[in-house]
């Protein structure tokens, strides 16, 4: 199969959501790859959110549509594209604080284990703990695998939150703003992170942030949004020459 017959694996179509007059996602259409870590920017206001937030099932889009691997998925809640293998992260920490590391990546995993009666009679971590331990070594926790997760520090929060999207084996990552109020020094442990994820196991991911070093060094494509619509798609090269970008958006 040569790169030009390859699927999408997420398709969306015209996706248009408003709130009286404002329109805050107008007709957006785009496609992630299998593989490909696809980045959205765009100045506070220009839609991203609620776009993000169309395509996972937590608001409802006034129109358009949403196909994982070719099935419609449109308005399908969070819980049920968990299970069929969607994973994200929010702008804000999802970390239970009074649980360890490792009993927060062992409860993200549960919804999307099976039933409630199958996990009754599965070991006490549901047989997720394997799973659970080479995650913690891939995000380097070893080291604070059985403290509680919130007496770490705000950036090793940050590694247990994406740490816990992946503990489902999803086939796709949404990202939303994994660099914030990450201390800089990790920001490019983050991204060696993701690299690393998506190489060994052609994860593919999208990622919402403002930290443009971040996107332009991780992602394959980008697409930027102003005033709810799409401004551009392409390269990180293409995107930083786009003359429209750089007048809306990135500044010469």
């Amino acid at each position: 199969m040569t790169p030009a017959t390859v699927a999408p694996l997420l398709s969306v179509s015209d996706l248009r959501k408003s709130y009286g007059a404002i329109r805050a996602v107008d007709g957006v259409s785009f496609e992630v790859m299998p593989g490909e870590i696809f980045g959205v920017i765009g100045p506070n206001g220009s839609g991203k959110t609620t776009m993000f937030n169309s395509v996972l099932g937590q608001i409802r889009p006034n129109s358009g549509t949403v196909a994982l691997q070719g099935r419609d998925i449109t308005g399908l809640s969070p819980l049920a594209l968990n299970h069929r293998g969607v994973g994200r992260t929010f702008q804000t920490l999802q970390v239970f604080g009074k649980m360890s590391v490792r009993d927060n990546l062992l409860v993200a995993a549960q919804e999307h284990k099976g039933s409630a009666w199958g996990r009754l009679f599965s070991p006490g971590d549901s047989g997720l703990g394997a799973k659970a331990d080479a995650l913690i070594e891939k995000f380097r926790l070893g080291h604070v695998a059985h403290q509680r997760a919130g007496e770490l520090s705000y950036g090793q929060q940050k590694l247990v939150d994406i740490a816990m999207a992946f503990m489902s084996e999803p086939v796709l990552v949404l990202l939303d703003e994994p660099c914030a109020g990450v201390n800089p020094s990790l920001v490019g442990g983050i991204s060696s992170l993701l690299k690393e994820l998506n190489r060994e196991h052609q994860g593919s991911f999208i990622v919402i942030e403002h930290n443009m070093d971040f996107v332009m060094d991780l992602c394959h494509r980008i697409l930027v949004m102003v005033e709810g619509r799409v401004l551009a798609v392409g390269t990180p090269t293409e995107i930083r020459r786009n003359k429209a970008v750089l007048d809306a958006y990135l500044g010469n």
